[in-house]
């Protein structure tokens, strides 16, 4: 895929794969984008795993955010990867997917907030350059004049955090000192196969907490777990008050941080909520009931 400034980010697609093992037909049913978190890309066994487990509920097109994996560019943790997450719906809808919905872990669920509050239905939509072809982007791209819409029908984030730099746990202390300097960059780049801009944000992005209350009429679901070491509880709460009753909250008992720690049967019961949420074509979206 390549993005509106220029990136080329590396994706995939896979049909979803029905009861009895028989893969459906490209662009067949519903569509979820997933979103990895800091330091993940599609190849990681997480990913994989959420991949495998959502494929069996609808066709899933799992990416490496900019500076990941083998797409290009530097991770800007969570700034600039809202244009990779638009890239990749629009992909998704490329292919014949007309309802897709974004999940997003850790960085990614704060990318999937703030792209729901900029990506709109009915609202604006900004020019792409090119729409990828085929089962897996790599960069492989062809213009087009019809303009695809990057909004999603449904959003799901999973141990996001409400605001920005954070720093009250160890674990984003540790997170903080590979992001900010350049010792850390090093082992981010070599040790974790993900490079850094080094460039501070300028204009600071709009904070997850303050894109949820622009989402709605999108259906939300906030998930959080209670062992979550990275961001604890009151950034779930933040985000759930912010959304002011327009968001489903699952608060999840024993659940630790983002794509390592979820289990199938919690991917299950998600993709069950993205099924009763994300309106059918033509339909409209309807705000969900908040269970939290």
């Amino acid at each position: 895929m390549l993005t509106d400034d220029g990136v080329r980010i590396e994706a995939l697609h896979q049909p979803r794969t029905g009861a009895g093992g028989e893969t459906a037909q490209p662009g067949e049913g519903p569509a979820i984008v997933v979103a990895h978190g800091f330091t993940g890309s599609l190849d990681r066994p997480a990913v994989r795993r959420v991949a495998a487990v959502l494929r069996r509920h609808a066709a899933v097109v799992t990416f490496s955010f900019r500076g990941h994996g083998r797409s290009g560019g530097r991770s800007t943790v969570g700034d600039r990867e809202v244009l990779d997450l638009a890239s990749a719906v629009r992909w998704a809808r490329s292919l014949g997917h007309r309802r897709v919905a974004t999940i997003g872990f850790s960085m990614g669920g704060s990318v999937v907030l703030r792209h729901a509050a900029l990506h709109r239905p009915g609202g604006p939509d900004r020019p792409t350059a090119a729409t990828p072809l085929g089962p897996r982007a790599t960069g492989c791209t062809v213009p087009h004049r019809d303009r695809l819409p990057a909004y999603s029908d449904a959003v799901v984030s999973v141990s996001a955090p409400a605001r920005w730099y954070y720093r009250g746990t160890a674990p984003m202390r540790r997170v903080h000192w590979v992001i900010t300097r350049p010792a850390g960059r090093v082992v981010g780049r070599y040790g974790l196969r993900t490079r850094i801009h080094t460039e501070d944000w300028d204009p600071v992005p709009l904070p997850p907490v303050a894109a949820v209350p622009l989402i709605a009429p999108t259906p939300l679901l906030i998930v959080h777990g209670d062992q979550d070491r990275y961001f604890p509880l009151d950034h779930p709460l933040s985000l759930a008050e912010a959304a002011a009753g327009a968001a489903d909250l699952w608060i999840e008992r024993g659940l630790g941080h983002a794509e390592n720690a979820v289990d199938d049967r919690l991917l299950t019961r998600i993709a069950g909520w993205l099924a009763e949420s994300s309106p059918g074509p033509g339909q409209r979206h309807n705000a969900p009931r908040n269970t939290s």
